[in-house]
């Protein structure tokens, strides 16, 4: 079954252990990528650019 487009599927992070430490859940907004806390999906999220996403992620990496 679809969900409607208006209902976003969040992942948790790969590196999330588990045991409540921090931790971030994204979703594709199609415009744009959703962030939220882990710890407390009903609070707000913050949307960026896919670009600004991807930016972010590369410097973490290096």
């Amino acid at each position: 079954m679809k969900l409607p487009l208006t209902v976003p599927q969040w992942r948790k992070s790969s590196y999330s252990n588990g045991a409540g430490g921090e931790c971030i859940e994204i979703a594709n907004l199609h415009a744009t990528v959703g962030i939220r806390d882990s710890k407390g999906p009903q609070g707000p999220h913050i949307a960026v650019q896919h670009s600004a996403r991807d930016g972010f992620v590369a410097s973490v990496r290096r």
